[in-house]
């Protein structure tokens, strides 16, 4: 048996998770992660067996916990290699199983189901609850021997196949057997991202971290009333923080990264920040000393201040900014980098006229939106800028070949036609 160990990840302030399972659960996954900010995630698409101790031993070098898509993949790695770090399975039993029984009998209910992977109470239970009768029922519970052992058992049914390997469903599609793979639904990554993220040495040594939050508060016709105070009481006492008045406006609250996660629900709740009437502007910073996470705060507060009304901006360890904070767990937050080496990206940013740190900013913003066509107009409102603004950033864009001109949008047969640039610096990466 192979022992492998992970590599310290102790300097980075986000969290390696290596994934491991095939392109399509990959792709599902994705847009999921990106409500799960505290993750740095490395993907290894594998369908084969043959690819899976190949792929772990790429992915464990550099990963704080490991998250297998499909159950049979690590039961097969299980095997061959004892893990000395966090594992977590996307489980089978969630409520994709749930969903694949509904599909497998939606037309009509089948005379004969064949099902790998699910063990059979477990399947009776589903059928019990979805008020399904299959008259006959077949379970795959011999000790996993290999794909094509399990394969050539579900054929000899010839019927309805249920499995929970994109391997095994490919092969049976081949041969043209009606076949329902097993998928998580976005429900089923969520509970296993929290646990996996909840797992980590990382995440635990974060725990105690201190942050700090700074909350600038502005009332267009008046000081700050009795309300607001005591809505900002109950922020405090929710986080379990400790609150200074800096001065009539501005507040100082500090707490634990622990204490913050939970109860923001991973960055994803601040109902503070949505009161009627007032413009609230808040700044988060983690740190691992207080004179980290004040300044972090306050680079963090900058940040929010400069991009519009009741938002929340954080600054991480490594000085990587994330946000908007929003009440949505859908968020596609943007994330940039307040301090930049990267020397193509140093260079791109000097021949633009721009600091890399704004261009990083600008890059987040446009990204956010999935979007890299723009006029003028678009890209202004976008960026929260003036369409003069917008105009000059696209010229030094031209200058330094981040962008081209695509086409031409005319509106109306009178006035001069809009133009349409495209970001070629903005990657394909960059968009999904």
């Amino acid at each position: 048996m192979i022992t492998l160990n992970p590599l310290s990840h102790a300097s980075n302030s986000r969290i390696s998770i290596g994934i491991i399972g095939p392109k399509h659960l990959c792709d599902d996954l994705k847009p999921v992660l990106k409500t799960f900010p505290s993750f740095q995630p490395s993907f290894q698409e594998i369908t084969a067996s043959s690819e899976i101790i190949p792929a772990l031993k790429n992915l464990i070098s550099y990963s704080d916990v490991l998250l297998f898509l499909e159950w049979y993949q690590y039961i097969h790695a299980k095997q061959h290699i004892q893990f000395h770090l966090p594992v977590h399975v996307v489980s089978p039993t969630g409520t994709g199983l749930y969903r694949t029984v509904l599909l497998a009998t939606k037309t009509n209910i089948p005379h004969t189901i064949s099902v790998d992977t699910v063990n059979e109470a477990y399947i009776r239970q589903v059928l019990d609850e979805l008020h399904v009768s299959i008259p006959e029922q077949f379970f795959y519970s011999d000790k996993y021997s290999g794909v094509q052992d399990i394969v050539d058992w579900h054929v000899k049914y010839n019927k309805i196949a249920v499995t929970g390997m994109t391997e095994v469903a490919e092969l049976l599609q081949q041969q043209r057997i009606t076949t329902y793979l097993i998928k998580p639904t976005r429900n089923d990554y969520i509970v296993t991202l929290e646990r996996a993220l909840l797992s980590t040495n990382t995440r635990q040594n974060n725990e105690t971290h201190l942050v700090f939050i700074f909350i600038s508060i502005h009332i267009s016709d008046g000081e700050i009333d009795h309300t607001i105070h005591h809505v900002l009481k109950d922020f405090a006492q929710q986080l379990d923080s400790y609150i200074q008045s800096v001065d009539s406006n501005n507040f100082l609250l500090i707490t634990t990264r622990g204490t913050f996660e939970r109860e923001t629900r991973g960055y994803k709740y601040i109902p503070f920040l949505h009161q009627e009437n007032v413009h609230i502007h808040i700044g988060v910073g983690f740190g691992i000393s207080a004179v980290d996470a004040g300044n972090n705060a306050h680079l963090a507060l900058q940040q929010a201040i400069d991009n519009g009304h009741n938002v929340c901006y954080i600054v991480r360890e490594d000085l990587s900014v994330l946000g908007p904070v929003e009440v949505s767990a859908e968020n596609n937050y943007e994330q940039y980098y307040l301090s930049i080496t990267d020397q193509a990206f140093l260079d791109k940013a000097e021949q633009a006229g721009m600091s890399a740190s704004y261009m990083a900013k600008l890059m987040a913003k446009v990204s956010r939106h999935k979007k890299i066509d723009y006029t003028a107009a678009e890209l202004a409102q976008t960026l929260h800028l003036t369409v003069r603004s917008a105009n000059r950033i696209l010229l030094k864009w031209m200058d330094a070949d981040l962008v081209r001109i695509v086409g031409e949008e005319k509106l109306s047969d009178k006035g001069r036609p809009r133009r349409i640039y495209q970001l070629t610096f903005i990657d394909d990466e960059l968009l999904s």
